[in-house]
C-alpha cells in the first residue's frame, strides 16, 4: 500500500546528528529508535526524547511493535543516572521514560520505574512515564504512582475487538483498570492514554473505545496512524485521512477530554511536555476556582 503525501516527515540532518552520536556513544536506549518512531528526528532535533528502561527486549507479542521480542536479559542498575547524564546534556526539563513489558519480573519493573522518577525528580526533571499494564497488579501500579509522576500514561493501542489479533498476550479491560488506577489514587497525577488507527478499527469501534478511556477519568489522549515498522508487523490496513483525525479530536473534546492530539504522525510522546503544561495549566485554574 502506498503511503499518502500528508505521512512524511522532514528533519534538518545538523539538528538531529549531535544527539544521535551521543545517544549511540553512550548505549542510550530510547523508545524512539526501538519502536521506529516516525518522529524521532523531529524529537532529536527538539532534543524531547523518550527513554527506554528495563532493557530493549519485550516479553510480549504485539504484532504492530517494532522493539525486539524474546527473553531479556539482566539490566543492571544503571539506568537512571544514565537517563539524568543524558537529560542533563541535554538541557531537558522535561523527560518521558517507558519500558519494555517484563512480565518475568515480580513486580514487572515497577521498581526501576519509581527509581529512575526518583533520581530524575531529585534533579528537578519533570517526568512523564508510560508504563505497561503489570498484568493489572495495582501494587506495582501504585509503586510507580508513589515515586510522583508528573504525569501517568498507559496506551489502549486499539479497540476491543482488535486485541487478540494485534496484542495477543494483553488485555483489554486489564488496560482499562491501569487507567482507573492511576487516576483513583489520589496523588493528582495527570493521566494519559492513546491508540492508532489503520488496523482495521470502525469508527463506532473507536468511538467506543474513546468513551471507555474516557470513563476512567483519563485527562489526555493522543491518536495516530499506524505505520508499519517491519515487514514482519502487521499490515497497514487503511491510511485514515486527516479530517478523521481532526473530527476524532473534536469528539475527544466533546467527551471532556483536557487535551487531545490527533493526526497522522501523533505519537503519544510527541510534544509531551507542551500537553503536560496545558494540563498542568488547566488543572491550576481549576484550584484556583475551587
Amino acid at each position: 500500500m502506498i503511503k499518502p503525501a500528508w505521512i512524511n516527515v522532514r528533519y534538518n540532518e545538523n539538528r538531529i546528528r549531535p544527539v544521535a552520536d551521543y545517544l549511540d556513544q553512550k548505549g542510550i536506549p530510547t523508545v524512539c529508535e526501538s519502536a521506529l518512531c516516525p518522529n524521532r528526528w523531529t524529537c532529536y532535533a527538539n532534543r524531547e526524547l523518550t527513554f527506554m528502561i528495563l532493557g530493549e527486549i519485550c516479553t510480549r507479542q504485539c504484532g504492530f511493535c517494532g522493539v525486539s521480542k524474546g527473553v531479556p536479559g539482566n539490566t543492571g542498575n544503571h539506568e537512571g543516572a544514565a537517563i539524568l547524564n543524558t537529560v542533563r546534556w541535554l538541557g531537558a526539563d522535561y523527560v518521558v521514560i517507558t519500558s519494555v513489558t517484563r512480565d518475568d519480573l515480580p513486580d514487572g519493573g515497577a521498581g526501576r520505574f519509581a527509581e529512575t522518577v526518583r533520581i530524575l525528580r531529585a534533579a528537578g526533571v519533570q517526568v512523564e512515564v508510560l508504563i505497561p499494564d503489570f498484568n493489572g497488579d495495582e501494587g506495582s501500579i501504585q509503586a510507580v504512582l508513589e515515586a510522583q509522576p508528573a504525569v501517568a500514561g498507559h496506551n489502549m493501542e486499539t479497540v476491543q475487538g482488535l486485541y487478540q489479533s494485534v496484542r495477543p498476550l494483553s488485555d483489554y479491560a486489564t488496560s482499562l483498570s491501569v487507567l482507573g488506577i492511576i487516576k483513583k489514587s489520589g496523588k493528582n497525577i495527570i493521566t494519559k492514554s492513546g491508540f492508532m488507527l489503520g488496523l482495521g478499527e470502525t469508527i463506532t469501534q473507536v468511538k467506543e473505545l474513546m468513551r471507555a478511556i474516557r470513563d476512567t477519568g483519563c485527562d489526555a489522549l493522543t491518536i495516530g496512524q499506524y505505520l508499519k515498522p517491519l515487514p514482519e508487523n502487521e499490515d497497514v490496513r487503511t491510511y485514515v485521512h486527516p479530517g478523521v483525525f481532526r473530527m476524532l479530536e473534536e469528539y475527544g473534546y466533546d467527551l471532556g477530554f483536557n487535551a487531545v492530539q490527533s493526526s497522522p504522525l501523533t505519537r503519544s510522546s510527541l510534544k509531551a511536555r507542551e500537553m503536560w503544561m496545558k494540563l498542568n495549566h488547566s488543572s491550576s485554574l481549576i484550584r484556583e476556582q475551587v
